[in-house]
């Protein structure tokens, strides 16, 4: 049975997203070549992991001569929002309260943090 597609970026795609946000567009050859060598990907799964990012409209490409150059078409926040908008719904019941909550109440938070977060609420910088 086919896995079911993730709605947000999955950890592979989001590497090659990291690397298309700071050059601004690549083919799947400076893409590969982009990547650090200890998370090394095959060209081919590169090519597969994009055109999966073109299907959930993540990425557009030009054709270059023999190369694909494929370029973000969601930036950074856009993609930020997408997932929290995708915990809201499908963890906290479309509630940014329970939300924050959620991280307010936690035992990772440190008091600066939350120091920081009463300042925003607040209006402060």
């Amino acid at each position: 049975m086919a896995r079911k597609k993730s709605p947000t970026l999955t950890d592979a795609e989001l590497r090659l997203m990291d690397i298309l946000w700071k050059k601004g567009s690549g083919s799947v050859s400076d893409l590969v070549a982009a990547l650090p060598d200890s998370e090394p990907l095959a060209y081919n799964t590169v090519l597969t992991t994009l055109r999966i990012l073109e299907q959930k409209q993540y990425v557009d490409h030009i054709k270059e001569g023999r190369a694909h150059v494929f370029k973000p078409i969601v930036d950074q926040d856009q993609a930020r929002n997408n997932v929290v908008q995708y915990m809201l719904s499908r963890f906290f019941n479309n509630s940014p309260e329970l939300l924050a909550q959620h991280i307010i109440e936690s035992d990772d938070i440190n008091p600066a943090d939350l120091d920081k977060i009463k300042r925003l609420i607040e209006g402060e910088n």
